[in-house]
């Protein structure tokens, strides 16, 4: 087998161990439970999960999406979750190569997919997540050349700022909060990794399709435009979509305008 196929088998694989882990998070960082311990368990009977019965997306598929002593179903967000991570470690295996920037991209998609399910689930974004992730993504920018820290820095103060503006903005013509201030750290925390050009592609991305979203939401006759949808997963889906193709995109929408202005 090729060395290419043997990295790639492994970097989903990887992935996809990460992606088990990141359920973890998912469930016990709202809850403000540890992390590390104690072992997960099913939360139905306690029954204590063997090794053999936490191999991402395998045993899921031989258990037949049940608990082994009790059961009761699992539901498939488990091995979504799993899936979806193998592949986002397998992408940037392809994009940068086995390269410091791959791995910082890498646990930065992470940390936006944890926060993508809270934000669905409860509404939140936490700040340990976050607030915690700004200087961290900013002093990982370091080991990406394309990023100099003050487009960084820049990303951070644009990132919050624009939000807090638009918060504040809404808040005066409305009477009622519209932008949670867990996306506005969010922000901050996307723009300490892409800087203010990511920053921009964001917002331009997740605008666009919160907004198609929010219409196709808002069809059904008991639907209303005023359900809350949570916007976080668009800020994170438009970060994710600027580091593997925001670049190449803005290259191309410029020479656009330029061949048709």
């Amino acid at each position: 087998m090729p060395l290419d196929h043997l990295y790639a088998i492994f970097a989903f694989g990887f992935g996809a161990c990460i992606g088990s882990f990141l359920n973890v998070c998912i469930y016990r960082i709202p809850a403000g439970k540890s992390i590390v311990s104690p072992p997960s368990a099913c939360p139905q009977c306690g029954y204590v999960i063997r090794f053999y019965d936490n191999i991402p997306i395998i045993s899921y598929i031989l258990l037949r999406a049940r608990c082994r002593r009790c059961h009761i179903h699992i539901p498939i967000r488990y091995p979504l979750v799993e899936l979806i991570t193998g592949i986002a470690a397998l992408a940037v295996f392809f994009k940068f190569g086995p390269t410091p920037a791959a791995g910082v991209y890498f646990l930065f998609i992470a940390v936006l997919l944890v926060i993508t399910y809270i934000d669905i689930d409860h509404q939140i974004i936490p700040d340990s997540l976050s607030v915690t992730g700004i200087p961290l993504f900013f002093l990982l920018g370091f080991l990406i050349p394309s990023i100099s820290w003050r487009d960084a820095l820049i990303g951070i103060l644009a990132g919050g700022g624009s939000l807090y503006a638009v918060a504040i903005g809404y808040q005066l013509l409305t009477g009622r909060d519209g932008m949670g201030g867990g996306d506005i750290k969010l922000l901050a925390m996307i723009g300490a990794l892409i800087g203010w050009q990511g920053i921009l592609f964001t917002i331009f991305m997740s605008s666009i399709t919160g907004t198609l979203i929010g219409l196709l939401l808002a069809l059904p006759a008991s639907r209303s435009l005023k359900s809350r949808l949570p916007f976080g997963p668009f800020l994170a889906a438009g970060a994710i979509a600027y580091v593997f193709f925001g670049p190449q995109l803005i290259h191309w929408y410029l020479g656009f305008a330029s061949t048709t202005g």
